[in-house]
């Protein structure tokens, strides 16, 4: 016989999650806080601080790349096109969006011009493999790992704009408003997005 949990441990349970979902809204906040001031330093010739956002946001824009690319194998050359576009538009950064959706933005029009480019030549293969970049971008040998591949797996039944729309917010932690701007789609539709791919993943879960 299957009993529910007493509601003083459901209480204690979900205070725990707030308290951890309130740690990760702040270190995200705190971390876009220092990428954008990083972005402005280094527009102002900051040399120090291109290597720490760089290395701070290489990870984020090659989880990006790799949902969004068809090629497993061009993930990281685009990431380099994203950063290498990024440094040169550097002089048109002013900080009013955070650095992260500034430079997944400049992501997004990297994959979308990789495209156009291929279009151009034949295709070995049409089956997109982004789930087998995602995992081979990832840290081994950490707490979890095997979840986010779990997690990879649900997400390949999505289809692909809430699948972005729920990457973008709920794995990269970006604003709604962010992920609508980085989307290129209104605020109320990334929401939407978001709520529908939880339904499914939800589904997916319990069946």
């Amino acid at each position: 016989m299957i009993t529910s949990a007493p509601p003083a441990s459901r209480e204690r349970s979900e205070n725990a999650e707030n308290a951890e979902n309130a740690e990760k809204s702040a270190r995200r906040a705190a971390l876009d806080e220092s990428t954008t001031a990083w972005a402005l330093a280094a527009r102002a010739g900051d040399t120090d601080a291109v290597e720490q956002l760089v290395r701070a946001l290489h990870r984020d824009v090659l989880r990006y790349v790799a949902h969004l690319c068809a090629d497993p194998q061009a993930v990281d050359d685009l990431a380099q096109d994203t950063f290498l576009r990024a440094l040169g538009s550097l002089h048109r950064f002013e900080g009013r969006s955070s650095a992260r959706s500034w430079l997944l933005s400049i992501a997004r029009r990297a994959v979308i011009d990789s495209y156009r480019h291929a279009s151009a030549r034949p295709r070995l293969c049409d089956v997109p493999d982004w789930q087998l970049a995602v995992e081979n971008a990832q840290p081994r040998c950490l707490p979890g790992f095997d979840d986010g591949i779990a997690l990879l797996d649900l997400l390949s039944a999505l289809p692909t704009e809430r699948r972005e729309a729920f990457i973008l917010t709920q794995l990269l932690g970006l604003p709604y408003a962010e992920a609508a701007e980085v989307s290129r789609c209104p605020v109320g539709t990334v929401r939407s997005r978001v709520a529908r791919a939880r339904e499914t993943l939800a589904d997916l879960v319990t069946t």
